[in-house]
């Protein structure tokens, strides 16, 4: 994740780059103006844009914040490394789709009849108790804190490749700002107007890299033909034996990760703001249909095509920067490496703009998580801790509570990646959040149970629900702990983190649910018929 993005490239693109980045951070800063000028001033619409949110908002705002920039380089890295195994990963975002479609519509629901904004609003609210809203807000956190560290540092890595090796810190400091301000004036419609034009980029330079690598080789068979000249090991799934790249992991991986992709507190406010029950829905469809098309083709080709033109020096070898083709240090900068290559060759100037636009669609898939994140976190803090703590506070002073904790977040956060990046102690620590972010959607995925519980079963109770989360939590952070066993390792291997963490949070739900005291029956109804 260290070099989430490096723009290695043979090609001399000049100032184009710097040109097309400059203009788009002006435009964000311009919707950043049009969300303040648009919102109301109340707590309801600085995190839920009033309720209103229409279906391209809503779907675009998912889809933005669902990818980050691993999409366009971390995931071809993937394919280049492990072949088409991990091109199944594209499954995960059908499921995802359903899980908006099934659950995020339920969440919308109660969200609008009982004034909900952060995941802690509903499942406190169904249950009871100040405990259980602590719990969800913390595993919330989990997920929220590494993301936004890991996107302010690829703004600091994306600026390093455009204007120079000492121009780290400037960068991380340049989009951090920019990201602050357009989420502190205009709250979610600034997000969320953003996010339209994020997941725009994110997909037109998706579908573009996967319509440039194929004319690259000539069109579609000789694309084929190319591609049967691979290792066969690169044209099937793994051992459980030798690589979690095999059908148990990567199917476990794809139901669970995208269930704790769309119950993350970001999704989970953007199911709040959607307008009605057919938007969502509708939104749902767009999701599960475009996303899996993007990512098979945009994201996944660039992977395969590379390793097909640009094999490592020894393919049974590890794939170090000695033997990887000259100019590439890592598996993930296959893209950008093949995109800058033959983009501008083919078609010139031309060729130049659509690359530096692909730059950008990178680092607006980093910007439009970061500041979703960044959003989410400023509700959770306020509604699941500050109003605990101050339950008169006014809707001003609770609005006011939230941008604080965006500006001290930001500070934080950039103030680690500037350390990371020059300092020891700095580094270490950059590479411990960096291991928590891939635990990140295993800590969300414990929210997953209770969420279904509330709305389609209410058989469980307050006490089972904490139990089962803090468990799940406990197995993430076990294995997390003990990962270098050997028994550890290959369970890894066959079962994703999340689906194995889940599995105890659900035994230990149920358990606990049968020996305490059920929800109050009253209550129970009231929620159906908020349901219905």
């Amino acid at each position: 994740m260290s070099n989430l993005i490096i723009l290695a490239s043979s090609t001399d693109l000049g100032h184009t780059p710097k040109i097309v980045l400059s203009i788009y951070l002006l435009i964000l800063l311009g919707l950043g103006i049009f969300g303040y000028l648009k919102s109301k001033g109340t707590e309801e619409d600085y995190y839920l844009a009033g309720r209103g949110q229409g279906l391209l908002v809503t779907s675009l705002t998912i889809m933005a914040t669902f990818f980050s920039g691993v999409a366009l380089l971390g995931f071809p890295g993937l394919v280049y490394e492990h072949g088409v195994s991990s091109m199944f990963l594209a499954l995960n975002l059908p499921v995802a789709g359903a899980a908006v479609y099934l659950l995020g519509n339920g969440i919308r629901k109660l969200g609008q009849a009982r004034g909900y904004v952060t995941p802690g609003d509903m499942i406190a609210g169904y249950y009871g108790g100040t405990g259980i809203r602590f719990v969800v807000a913390v595993l919330g956190i989990l997920y929220v804190l590494p993301y936004i560290i890991i996107q302010i540092k690829a703004g600091g890595m994306l600026a390093q490749q455009l204007f120079g090796e000492d121009m780290f810190d400037f960068g991380a400091a340049a989009l951090s700002l920019v990201t602050l301000i357009y989420v502190l004036v205009g709250g979610m419609r600034s997000v969320a107007w953003t996010d339209v034009l994020q997941g725009l980029l994110l997909l037109s330079g998706a579908l573009l890299a996967g319509f440039a690598v194929i004319v690259s080789l000539g069109g579609v068979e000789p694309f084929f033909s190319k591609v049967t000249e691979l290792d066969p090991k690169q044209l099937t799934m793994h051992d459980p034996q030798e690589s979690k790249w095999n059908p148990w992991w990567i199917l476990t991986f794809c139901l669970f990760a995208s269930l704790a992709s769309i119950v993350q507190p970001a999704q989970w406010m953007r199911f709040y703001a959607a307008k009605s029950s057919k938007t969502l829905r509708h939104s749902a469809v767009i999701f599960a249909v475009v996303l899996p098309a993007c990512f098979l083709f945009g994201v996944m080709l660039v992977g395969l095509v590379g390793r097909a033109v640009h094999p490592p020096i020894d393919p049974n070898l590890a794939l170090t920067a000695e033997n990887l083709p000259e100019g590439l240090n890592k598996p993930d900068q296959i893209a950008v490496f093949m995109l800058s290559e033959q983009l501008p060759a083919m078609l010139g100037g031309l060729g130049v703009i659509l690359v530096s636009i692909i730059m950008v669609a990178i680092m607006a898939a980093s910007m439009s998580t970061a500041d979703s994140n960044l959003h989410a976190l400023g509700g959770v803090i306020t509604r699941d801790f500050y109003d605990r703590i101050n339950p008169n506070a006014t809707e001003k002073q609770r609005a006011w509570v939230g941008r604080i904790v965006i500006i001290i977040t930001t500070a934080i956060a950039l103030g680690i990646v500037s350390l990371g990046e020059n300092t020891d102690f700095g580094k270490g620590l950059l590479q411990t959040i960096a291991q928590f972010f891939f635990l990140a959607m295993a800590f969300s995925c414990q929210l997953v149970p209770a969420a279904i519980d509330i709305l389609y079963i209410r058989k469980g109770t307050r006490s089972g629900a904490i139990a089962g989360m803090c468990t799940g939590g406990a197995v993430v952070l076990a294995t997390f702990i003990f990962s270098s066993e050997e028994g550890i390792q290959y369970i890894k291997r066959l079962i994703d983190l999340g689906c194995l963490a889940v599995t105890f949070n659900v035994l230990v739900f149920v358990i606990v649910s049968k020996l305490t005291q059920r929800v109050n029956p009253s209550h129970i109804e009231s929620f159906e018929r908020d349901l219905s």
